[in-house]
């Protein structure tokens, strides 16, 4: 599914992140940026080291927070790692905007043309697929509608499952349009 917000595509896919060509995905990270499991251990197999030693340097960042690094082997040349909510954690909601959100200021800051991200904190960190497609779209429609310099904004979700809720929630969010 592929709709157009001013001169940016929010693009809907099913597959494996690390195998995106976009300047950047984000990564599903920890507050501690240790790539282990989920997301993060797939870009570690994929990525090589490199972008482990980086994270090591950066020392982490905050529930919300989002930082860059090289993507190393990865397709994509960078590597934007959103540290999203636990599910059941105070302001989980606003924290989950706030990591979607940054990534993308992020993304701008580096003149970046794409982004692609996953269903962040709905691996281990436990968040409801459902609510988590409907703060990370709705977050990603208005920052779209205000000056960006992307030009595609993808959301690449793993299993079938991920992609109908996105897919539904990402039509009953533009329906009007």
């Amino acid at each position: 599914m592929r709709i157009k917000i001013n001169e940016t595509f929010l693009e809907l896919t099913q597959g494996d992140i690390t195998d995106q060509t976009t300047d950047a995905i984000v990564n599903a990270a920890n507050s501690a940026l240790q790539l282990g499991g989920g997301v993060a251990g797939a870009i570690r197999r994929k990525g090589g080291p490199k972008i482990q030693e980086e994270c090591n340097k950066i020392r982490g960042t905050h529930v919300g927070g989002a930082v860059i690094t090289t993507g190393g082997n990865l397709a994509a040349k960078y590597v934007i790692h959103a540290v999203g909510p636990r599910h059941g954690e105070e302001h989980e909601d606003a924290k989950l905007k706030d990591a979607t959100l940054n990534s993308l200021i992020l993304a701008d800051q580096k003149n970046l043309k794409s982004i692609a991200f996953p269903a962040i904190s709905t691996g281990i960190f436990g968040f409801p697929k459902d609510r988590c497609a409907t703060i990370m779209l709705s977050t990603t429609i208005a920052y779209l509608e205000g000056p960006t310099k992307l030009e595609k904004v993808v959301y690449c979700l793993y299993d079938q499952k991920t992609f109908e809720i996105f897919k539904r929630t990402l039509q009953s969010l533009t329906q009007s349009r």
